[in-house]
C-alpha cells in the first residue's frame, strides 16, 4: 500500500490482468477510482465493477475482460490544454488510435478522444491499452 489508492489499484488490475485472473479486489475504494473504473468500462478494458461496503473505506469487486496489456497512472498530474494531448498521447500510448489516456476535468473523469471534442484540458490521471 502507498500513498496513491488510484496507483494501487491500476497495479492490482494489471497484475490481474497478467496472470489472467478473471476478477480482482480493489481496496480502499474512493470516488476517483470508481470513476476511472467506470470510463475503462464504457472503453471496453473491463467487464463490470461493483461496489462492496465493508463497513470501513469499502471496495471494488472487479471483472476482467482479458483486454489490458498495460495500464497506470501519469505522475506527475500533468494540467495539460486541449491542443497539447497529442504530445502526451504520443509520450504514454504505443501507438496512434491505441489505448486511452484518462483525464478528469470540469466535465468530470473522461478519455483524451472526448476531452478533444469537447475542447477542455484538464490533469492527466491514467493511460490504458
Amino acid at each position: 500500500m502507498q500513498n496513491d489508492p488510484l496507483n494501487d489499484a491500476m497495479s492490482v488490475m494489471k497484475n490481474a490482468a497478467e496472470n489472467g485472473q478473471s476478477e480482482c479486489i480493489i481496496e480502499p475504494s474512493s470516488k476517483l477510482i470508481g470513476r476511472v473504473l467506470k470510463v475503462m468500462q464504457d472503453n471496453g478494458y473491463i467487464n463490470q465493477f461493483e461496489y462492496i461496503e465493508d463497513g470501513k473505506a469499502g471496495k471494488f469487486r472487479v471483472m476482467m475482460k482479458g483486454a489490458i496489456n498495460n495500464c497506470g497512472v501519469i505522475k506527475p498530474r500533468y494540467s495539460v490544454k486541449a491542443i497539447d494531448l497529442e504530445k502526451f498521447e504520443a509520450r504514454y500510448l504505443p501507438a496512434q488510435d491505441f489505448g486511452v489516456l484518462i483525464l478528469t476535468t470540469t466535465a468530470g473523469v473522461i478519455t483524451q478522444s472526448s476531452a478533444k471534442e469537447l475542447g477542455v484540458g484538464g490533469k492527466l490521471l491514467a493511460f490504458v491499452y
